[in-house]
């Protein structure tokens, strides 16, 4: 329950401070061009300390477009999961009824071989 309570109140304080920052708004490429001006001094620092070449950030109007982009095909693929979703369901009970079916056909095989009974031997 604590646990809970702390990954609720995080996920609420991010909520909270994007909504605070306007990332929910329409003024998301202001946003972004805001923050990646805030960032540009700490890429400096960290392109120094590392002898990689870190890759440029992409322009705001690349982003949100492909942010857009990912979006609309999550978007697009949920529902058509949704619309084939009675179908792909219709396969899972065929293949289960299949399996069922299957499983009582081979146990009355193997209970026909008549086991023969234990001789009773008894001498009085």
């Amino acid at each position: 329950m604590f646990r809970f309570a702390i990954k609720a109140g995080l996920a609420g304080g991010a909520v909270y401070y994007s909504k605070q920052e306007g990332i929910w708004d329409e003024n998301t490429e202001k946003v972004c061009e805001r923050y990646s001006t805030a960032l540009k001094p700490h890429l400096d620092t960290v392109k120094k300390q590392i002898p990689l070449d870190i890759p440029a950030l992409p322009s705001s109007g690349e982003l949100c477009f492909v942010t857009k982009h990912y979006y609309n095909e999550g978007v697009k693929s949920t529902f058509n999961f949704i619309h084939r979703l009675p179908c792909y369901a219709g396969q899972l009970v065929k293949k289960g009824s299949d399996a069922i079916k299957q499983a009582l056909d081979a146990q009355p095989a193997e209970k026909a071989a008549p086991v023969a009974p234990a001789a009773a031997t008894t001498k009085k």
